[in-house]
């Protein structure tokens, strides 16, 4: 696994799933689980759902308890060592998020992303100016040097979209609020609908503007939300599930039951097509852009 791609996310999301499927295979509850390995309930639950690395020791002594073959055991003590790789997301441990690099993770290793947004900018997408009003306004208080670093994780986060080797498809949906709510001041709005306008324009990225005329949609049950989906085996086969990411106030949830990502493929459809077209999108952040210029 290559530092600096998907770093230790999708390692170790593979091994939670590994170690669920043989808990389960041996007819143990999280609860007989943890009693036995003498760990708490929520440490299971963390390795479970990728949310933790874990050292070699502790997998051979899971695979002990599960009833795991030694040849399984040996593969999975293998794929534990992986979970160590550090992404370069990782240099900005004081600021990012908490538990948010498990998403960075996931958005580097993704083949493709979707995201409706209904109120703000993406982080994706957005200029050095409007992450900077955003972030103030999300963390009161915040120091100078924090706020630095949290726009400078946001910022570089955008470098996947224009990288040498297969940068994701992006598509994103955003409602006509999105570009009328005037953030950070005229200036940094035009700055930032300009910036969108620039990056619709690449290979790789769809924009669309669901316009306030469209009236009722799906986005407006949904809210904000994104589906990563990540690349195929030789054999067509997601070496992923695909993954639903919805970001909330105090932490984000992360949903892959195939019904929960085929509910919100159903609704992006439905946004997708409420929305403008590419050109008529673009025109109207063209046009927005101008009225944030000059008032």
């Amino acid at each position: 696994m290559a530092e600096g791609t998907t770093g230790s996310t999708v390692p170790r999301r593979q091994l939670g799933r590994y170690l669920r499927d043989l808990r389960g295979h041996a007819r143990l509850t999280v609860k007989a689980a943890a009693r036995k390995l003498e760990w708490s309930e929520p440490k299971i639950w963390r390795i479970e759902t990728g949310r933790t690395s874990l050292r070699s020791l502790d997998v051979k002594a899971m695979c002990e308890i599960y009833g795991a073959s030694e040849d399984l055991t040996e593969a999975l003590m293998g794929l534990a060592k992986e979970t160590k790789a550090r992404g370069w997301w990782h240099a900005y441990g004081d600021v990012i998020p908490e538990g948010f690099d498990v998403y960075v993770g996931l958005e580097e290793a993704a083949a493709s992303l979707s995201l409706y947004q209904s109120d703000i900018v993406p982080g994706l997408l957005q200029t050095d100016g409007y992450a900077r009003e955003i972030t103030r306004t999300h963390i009161q208080g915040i120091s100078d040097a924090d706020l630095d670093g949290r726009v400078r994780l946001r910022i570089e986060r955008q470098a996947l979209l224009t990288r040498v080797t297969e940068p994701p498809t992006l598509h994103v949906a955003l409602s006509e609020a999105v570009l009328r709510r005037p953030i950070g001041g005229r200036e940094v709005m035009t700055e930032q609908l300009a910036h969108l306008v620039y990056v619709s324009e690449l290979p790789n990225v769809s924009i669309r503007v669901v316009p306030f005329a469209a009236g009722m949609h799906s986005g407006v049950v949904t809210g904000p939300f994104v589906i990563l989906r990540f690349p195929v085996n030789g054999d067509g086969v997601d070496t992923e599930p695909p993954t639903v990411y919805v970001d909330g106030y105090t932490g984000g949830l992360y949903l892959d039951k195939p019904r929960e990502v085929e509910q919100y493929e159903t609704a992006l459809t439905g946004i997708w097509e409420a929305a403008l077209d590419e050109q008529a999108s673009r025109r109207l952040l063209s046009d927005v852009a101008g009225s944030h210029e000059h008032g």
